[in-house]
């Protein structure tokens, strides 16, 4: 169980602000990839830190929620409540360790491999995630300020992004993958639709807004 738990720990990484985005008109093919990839490359490379929802979910029902403020452009850290029907846990990851206990509980904190953090979607390495999906013939959409760039990909796919997170998808038979940019070259949302064989569909989306500085994330004081 606590594996299960750890592995899935930025699995679900939805809001509904940016939905709008999805009916959005298609780009032309060449022009809308190569502003996307304009927009990749003129984005800050400077670390900064963002406001979190993950949310997995299979059908309609929701099967873990996390939110929390984490830092990209570098190592992935934060601070995070991780929320299913069965535990409500704190969650501080650190380059070195994630650490998780009770939510709100004065308890001792168990340790993780700073591994556990990885899911279904490469978080910290976002960029390289829309770059594989252009490469996939990724199809192009623009809906105001923002473009969805998706594709349908495979766990071996992924693996070549970040092998951690292809591996935790390899039962999966195709992930149907859309990931929206803003103006500044910023991933701001990502949705996966994962397929299985015999098992049913199961849906990662992750929304990241309020962009902000960095913010120093250190191990918790020992309890």
């Amino acid at each position: 169980m606590t594996h299960h738990r750890t592995a899935t720990l930025i699995l679900a990484l939805s809001g509904l602000m940016l939905s709008a985005c999805a009916s959005g008109s298609p780009a032309r093919p060449e022009a809308g990839r190569q502003v996307v990839l304009d927009r990749l490359a003129g984005a800050d490379s400077a670390p900064y830190s963002a406001s979190m929802e993950a949310i997995t979910q299979s059908g309609s029902e929701r099967l873990q929620l996390m939110v929390g403020r984490i830092n990209l452009n570098a190592p992935l850290t934060g601070r995070a409540t991780d929320k299913t029907e069965q535990y409500t846990e704190d969650v501080v990851i650190t380059r070195q360790r994630v650490y998780r206990r009770a939510g709100g509980s004065h308890g001792k904190w168990r340790q993780f491999p700073p591994s556990a953090a990885k899911g279904g979607i490469p978080t910290d390495r976002l960029p390289q995630y829309v770059r594989l999906i252009l490469d996939h013939n990724g199809s192009v959409h623009q809906g105001g300020e923002s473009f969805r760039v998706s594709a349908r990909l495979t766990p071996r796919d992924i693996e070549s992004v970040d092998r951690a997170v292809g591996r935790n998808l390899r039962p999966a038979t195709a992930i149907n993958s859309e990931v929206w940019i803003d103006k500044k070259g910023r991933v701001v949302r990502v949705r996966q639709v994962i397929h299985f064989a015999s098992d049913p569909d199961m849906q990662n989306t992750l929304t990241l807004t309020d962009f902000k500085s960095a913010v120093p994330v250190s191990a918790p004081a020992a309890s």
